[in-house]
């Protein structure tokens, strides 16, 4: 077996994407009064704490609600795992009806994580608006009908292939690579 990587976003250019991922939402969200960002966990998590201090670095007078919902219970696969699901923590401390939601994940792929967040939000109210945020969005590999609105980069990938996202603190640096495993 063969592997061959390649590199999406070196550090400089994750940097750069989030901070523009973060202007997009400022011009979209002004101070955040009426809008909470939730992270998908584990990796959508890591993306919306990343997201939420990069905005208070911009601009420290915001007033920032960011939360982390857990989706395994929620997945249209659970049945189909051949081991346990071990679920992680829904962290949602403030009140999403009626709000913007910002819904953040790492990467979006067939859509079915995402899918599976909007059924987890839904349970805990009605909100406003939703609106999507990924790092990486994989063109062509949608299984479901859906779509992010505010995007770091766009891949076209084959199904052999990972997205790979390296957080600082559990890797070197933030980075993003395209892995590719040939038989």
């Amino acid at each position: 077996m063969q592997h061959m990587e390649h590199l999406l976003l070196s550090e400089q250019q994750f940097d750069l994407t989030i901070n523009r991922l973060s202007y997009e939402l400022i011009e979209n969200f002004d101070d955040f009064e009426n809008t909470v960002i939730i992270g998908i966990q584990t990796s959508g998590a890591y993306l919306a704490n990343t997201i939420c201090k990069q905005l208070l670095l911009i601009n420290p007078d915001i007033k920032l609600k960011n939360g982390n919902i857990d989706v395994t219970f929620f997945r249209d696969d659970i049945h189909h795992q051949k081991s346990p699901l071990l679920p992680n923590t829904t962290n949602i401390n403030f009140e999403i009806e009626n709000k913007n939601v910002i819904l953040i994940d790492d990467v979006l792929y067939t859509g079915r994580t995402i899918r599976a967040a909007l059924d987890a939000i839904l349970s805990l109210g009605r909100p406003k608006k939703l609106e999507l945020l990924v790092l990486i969005d994989r063109l062509y590999s949608r299984q479901l009908p859906i779509q992010a609105n505010y995007i770091g980069r766009v891949v076209d990938t084959l199904s052999n292939e990972k997205v790979v996202v390296n957080w600082g603190d559990n890797s070197d640096k933030n980075t993003v690579w395209l892995k590719r495993i040939q038989e």
